[in-house]
């Protein structure tokens, strides 16, 4: 195999991005519509700091920044419709059975009040409480690499329930408030409902002490390893009556044998290997499945200690159970990629439909890099790219 072909510079950018862009085409309708989304794309996978409508336009060799403007705000097409078709584009790409799926959210910091969804909430990109909007992404990985494939604007209460400020920002009066955790609940089964391949679930401590979130994925027989807390309320029916207990409660009581070393994926100094352990729950459940309370101990810190509720099928490994778990970073290198090389963060529109289009957007120019990644996977690996066989240059 020549060094072009492993290290990416073989690699038909040009040709492959024509592709996607008449992949994607049908969304738009108009020619001028369609142009002006190319060159939106263009603009974010270019190396321009800011993808703001100026430099983007400048980018594309326009004088002025009416296009791309118009393409997030004035002009007539569906994001939903983009979203759609990028999830086909990571299923096409990425899909493996083993593949995963996992939710979060991010932060847009932001510096007036007038955009959608902006107010003074906690940010997990800033780590507090700051002026700024708050996305659901739920984002999809596989050996093959790792993309976001749906997005949602968190609406605060005061924003859901201000009819002035709504209308400002054209939000649709079939949009409610809803929590996190329930945005996140109807992203996830919207992607199993378009038969996404899913071996599990996997979310923070927000979502995974969610009962609903957790009722909805054991009603469709989906294996999840959800964060939770450390102090999670667990009630169990026990021979001598109800117990009520934590995480923390039942890891305290481990002996030193029930622990076992597993890595948890790599990270950016090599392998990161943990103690897990695993207590049985005795909580009715089909014959198929079983639940789990996962713990994850630090090897230098013992008491630093991370805690999951598992439902998995039966007989799965406690190795299994640590690799899913160590897989919940993937949506935080998508954050990260996004942000930094796509302008994920950039966005300028204030309306709610331009900010789910310019999302759904870096969406597909981030789903285009992981395919190109997902191509050279496949050839360092011997496995052909069934879709697009002559996707490397010669």
């Amino acid at each position: 195999m020549s060094v072009a072909v492993w290290s990416g510079s073989g690699l038909a950018w040009d040709r492959e991005l024509l592709a996607l862009k008449n992949r994607l085409a049908p969304v738009f309708g108009r020619p001028e519509v369609r142009a002006s989304a190319g060159a939106f794309i263009d603009g974010l996978l270019s190396g321009i700091a800011r993808k703001t409508g100026w430099l983007m336009a400048e980018q594309a060799g326009l004088d002025r920044p009416y296009r791309m403007q118009s393409l997030l705000g004035r002009s007539s097409w569906n994001a939903d419709a983009l979203r759609d078709l990028v999830r086909a584009e990571v299923v096409g790409s990425l899909g493996d059975p083993s593949g995963v799926l996992v939710v979060d959210e991010t932060g847009f910091l932001k510096k007036g009040t007038h955009s959608v969804g902006v107010g003074r909430q906690y940010s997990g990109t800033a780590g507090r409480i700051e002026n700024c909007q708050v996305g659901v992404f739920l984002g999809y990985a596989s050996p093959l690499g790792q993309a976001l494939i749906d997005r949602r604007l968190y609406l605060p209460e005061a924003w859901a329930g201000d009819a002035a400020r709504r209308c400002q920002v054209q939000v649709p009066e079939t949009v409610e408030f809803a929590t996190k955790p329930q945005i996140a609940c109807a992203l996830i089964a919207s992607a199993l409902d378009a038969g996404v391949p899913c071996a599990w679930v996997l979310a923070d401590a927000l979502y995974g002490s969610d009962s609903r979130l957790r009722r909805m994925l054991e009603g469709r027989g989906q294996p999840y390893v959800l964060a939770v807390r450390s102090n999670q309320t667990l009630r169990m029916l026990m021979d001598d009556g109800l117990l009520q207990t934590d995480p923390a409660g039942l890891a305290d009581d481990l002996p030193n044998d029930a622990w076992m070393s597993h890595a948890a994926g790599e990270g950016s100094k090599g392998i990161r290997l943990y103690d897990w352990a695993r207590i049985a729950l005795p909580w009715v459940v089909d014959g198929a499945f079983e639940r789990w309370v996962l713990i994850r101990r630090n090897r230098r810190d013992p008491q630093d200690r991370a805690y999951y509720l598992v439902f998995a099928p039966t007989g799965t490994s406690l190795a299994e159970l640590a690799g899913a778990a160590g897989l919940r970073w993937t949506i935080e290198e998508c954050f990260q990629r996004a942000k930094e090389e796509l302008g994920l963060d950039h966005c300028e529109a204030r309306s709610w439909h331009g900010w789910h289009r310019h999302m759904t957007l870096c969406m597909a120019a981030l789903a285009f890099l992981a395919g190109l990644s997902a191509q050279l996977r496949r050839s360092a690996g011997g496995k052909p790219n069934e879709r697009s066989p002559a996707a490397m240059a010669a």
